[in-house]
């Protein structure tokens, strides 16, 4: 059997029923549609396609850039946080000093003095910024780390009592919590 267009058997077949009918063009037509519809979808799909690419590179430059801010401002927070036992240090032997001392070693006091001042400026310079509470401030958990509870007469709970370190933040982001201590309900 030879292998004829389908096209040809149909009208052989149309042809022993005595209808001699020509569907080459109704053939043809159809192909034509077929192949628009075709490409039609084929060109949806690639559009389709090309929108997700674009969404999803731009996902990807917002998520570099996040990434490379967060990089910028946060990427300093271990070495500021092993700074901060320096500022501890410095900050005790300037709170010990007496007047005596002062008076005898001005010199190395005010080198100590502008030690601490340009360690702080450092940490301005990079964003690290001190909470510092005072006693009568309300306890807030997001930056303060409670020590100790006890109950102090004249005071209400949840009142700072005590300081016994400052705490830093570097940003927006907590670096180190105060440290403090607070009230609880006093004993009646």
């Amino acid at each position: 059997m030879t292998n004829e267009p389908k096209d040809n058997i149909l009208d052989d077949i149309l042809a022993e029923q005595g209808e001699d009918i020509d569907f080459s063009e109704e053939a043809e037509e159809l192909s034509e549609e077929n192949e628009i519809e075709l490409l039609r979808n084929e060109r949806n799909e690639f559009k389709d396609r090309f929108i997700r690419a674009v969404a999803e590179a731009e996902n990807a430059r917002k998520r570099a850039d996040r990434d490379r801010r967060e990089a910028e401002n946060y990427g300093g927070s271990k070495l500021g946080r092993d700074m901060l036992s320096v500022f501890d240090n410095l900050k005790r032997a300037t709170e010990t000093i007496t007047d005596e001392q002062r008076e005898q070693n001005a010199a190395l006091i005010e080198g100590i003095e502008l030690t601490m001042r340009e360690l702080l400026s450092v940490f301005g310079k990079h964003g690290i910024e001190v909470i510092s509470p005072e006693a009568g401030d309300k306890f807030d958990p997001q930056v303060h780390e409670a020590m100790f509870e006890a109950p102090v007469p004249g005071t209400t709970a949840g009142e700072i009592i005590q300081v016994m370190n400052v705490g830093f933040t570097i940003h927006d982001r907590l670096l180190r919590a105060a440290q403090v201590g607070v009230s609880s309900t006093p004993a009646a």
